[in-house]
């Protein structure tokens, strides 16, 4: 439908964004009766979690830029209505490491067993560091199912939080994570730097940062990392990210939410009884109003739209999608079925990922960049639509944005390059023999660097979480007056405009957070009604 476009009324509600956490907040909202209209940028909804088929003729369907689910709660999913299958990788991850000229690498299974302790000892040469593995990630756990439940409902006080964290978990894992820098904590746990790196690398998924910043940015994005669902596993979604992103506009619109696209908004005016958005569509002007509007878009992109500064953030990743014949071998000797099952971690020593740090802050690409890798289909062979062969997924740390201003293509292909090197180094045979062709004979590889997220997703910065990530939970002299606060879904001076997106409080990552946040506000604040 495209009633109403050029002008008039969007209805009882308008979202902006069309991805995960605008279908999110489309969908509560509809269910709780309200008239809805989502206004999306892009030519279909979805943001960054589409399915499609990145390598044509190939009927392998991937999402160009996210990857795996580990923030969206059980509860949320049932509370949308919706079904999307998620499993569970074999393996957690898998670090291949060169010493001394020999080829090994640190396994650690999902459940660690015989095999992860086994593996540590060769590693590290005793069983300490792996009995330092297991009393932090216990902690962990406990930390996690203290802390997942708060992602929900009104934001709890700090000192609730924390209280609840040191009844459960105790008062060190509190310091280790909140209080003090959470390279500090790894490295008076562990000895060896291929353990210490492997811990660190979930305090600096797309965040550009040290492991020792006194602003605890690292650790923001390590509580992230680790507290999902209650478990802090990343799961595969079956048929891809696309599954998740397709089954919110199927309910989206069986409950008549209006799905408007290619719609560029412009300028939004605030008045005392509706909110008004102007831009363009097919080249003409439109405007249109309604009572409230969830804003599932970066806060910087809103800020633009009511007319006041801003600064971007800093996004700092590039995204390596991979189509393969067959999976390569790996000079360690270990099956590459395993080896890519979960994680593979490469040249994430956390000597090598501060020393990426520096060099990129410095304003240099690092000669090779800190990646993760996961091949999804061994988990969901659903994506590859009946295809032999397998996907890989490599995502490569400390590439930030301003790195790829200058010449866009060759920054993006010096970056690709880099990241496949500290693969390369790994592997018992070239990875380019291993790679499926395309229809004109080249090899299936798609890049996308964080200019690119920032064009094609309007994400300013090209980051991922759309700005730097906050606490999940408000400080304890923190005004929390009123629904919007307490959700942490407020607009600085705004009644009717709620923040539904990644940038709200507790909207980072593939969670619907942030668009559930927004609703739960909104109806309190309405009472009922609009």
């Amino acid at each position: 439908m495209t009633s109403g476009v050029t002008g008039g009324s969007a209805g009882d509600v308008l979202v902006l964004g069309g991805g995960h956490n605008g279908l999110v907040a489309a969908i509560l909202a509809a269910t709780a009766g309200r008239s809805v209209t989502l206004l999306e940028r892009a030519d279909r909804p979805g943001g960054a979690t589409v399915g499609e088929r990145v390598f044509p003729p190939h009927p392998v369907r991937l999402s160009r830029y996210a990857y795996l689910v580990a923030l969206m709660p059980d509860e949320l999913i049932r509370r949308l209505g919706i079904s999307v299958p998620l499993a569970s990788r074999a393996v957690s991850s898998y670090t291949p490491v060169l010493r001394d000229g020999v080829a090994t690498g640190l396994l650690v299974e999902r459940h660690r067993g015989p095999a992860t302790e086994q593996s540590f000892r060769e590693l590290t040469g005793s069983g300490e560091d792996f009995a330092a593995w297991r009393q932090l990630y216990a902690e962990l756990e406990t930390f996690a199912r203290v802390v997942a439940p708060t992602l929900t409902g009104p934001l709890r006080r700090r000192h609730e939080v924390k209280d609840a964290v040191i009844a459960a978990a105790g008062s060190q894992i509190w310091t280790d994570l909140v209080e003090e820098p959470i390279g500090a904590m790894i490295e008076r746990r562990f000895a060896d730097d291929t353990v210490r790196g492997v811990v660190a690398t979930d305090a600096l998924i797309g965040t550009h940062t040290s492991l020792f910043a006194a602003d605890l940015l690292a650790n923001r994005c390590f509580l992230y990392h680790l507290i999902g669902r209650g478990t802090g596993e990343w799961l595969v979604p079956i048929g891809g990210m696309g599954a998740v992103s397709d089954a919110l506009i199927r309910r989206a619109r069986e409950l008549g939410v209006e799905i408007v696209c290619d719609t560029e908004v412009l300028d939004i005016a605030e008045g005392g009884s509706a909110v008004t958005v102007t831009g363009t569509r097919d080249g003409a002007e439109f405007t249109m109003s309604a009572p409230h509007l969830l804003a599932a878009i970066a806060p910087a992109v809103l800020d633009r739209c009511l007319g006041r500064e801003t600064e971007d953030p800093v996004g700092a990743q590039i995204k390596v999608n991979m189509l393969l014949d067959r999976l390569p071998r790996l000079k360690s000797g270990v099956d590459p079925r395993v080896a890519f099952a979960g994680t593979m971690h490469l040249n994430e020593e956390l000597s090598e990922l501060e020393a990426a740090y520096a060099i990129s802050r410095a304003g240099t690409l690092p000669a090779v960049v800190p990646s993760e890798v996961y091949c999804h289909s061994l988990t969901d062979p659903t994506i590859m639509n009946g295809h032999p062969g397998a996907t890989l997924t490599l995502f490569g740390l400390h590439t930030p944005i301003d790195l790829f201003r200058a010449d866009p293509a060759a920054a993006r292909a010096a970056a690709a390059q880099a990241a496949l090197i500290a693969l390369q180094k790994h592997l018992a045979e070239p990875l380019l023999d291993c790679l499926a062709r395309d229809a004109d004979g080249e090899p299936c590889v798609d890049i996308a660097s964080p200019l690119d997220l920032e064009g094609s997703l309007n994400m300013p910065g090209g980051n991922i979480f759309h700005d730097d990530l906050s606490w999940p939970w408000l400080a304890d002299g923190f005004p929390a007056d009123g629904p919007a606060a307490a959700y942490g879904v407020e607009v600085p001076g705004s009644r009717r405009i709620l923040l539904a997106g990644a940038g709200s409080r507790r909207g980072g990552g593939v969670s619907g957070l942030g668009g559930a946040a927004a609703v739960d506000a909104l109806l309190e604040m309405t009472g009922g009604t609009t």
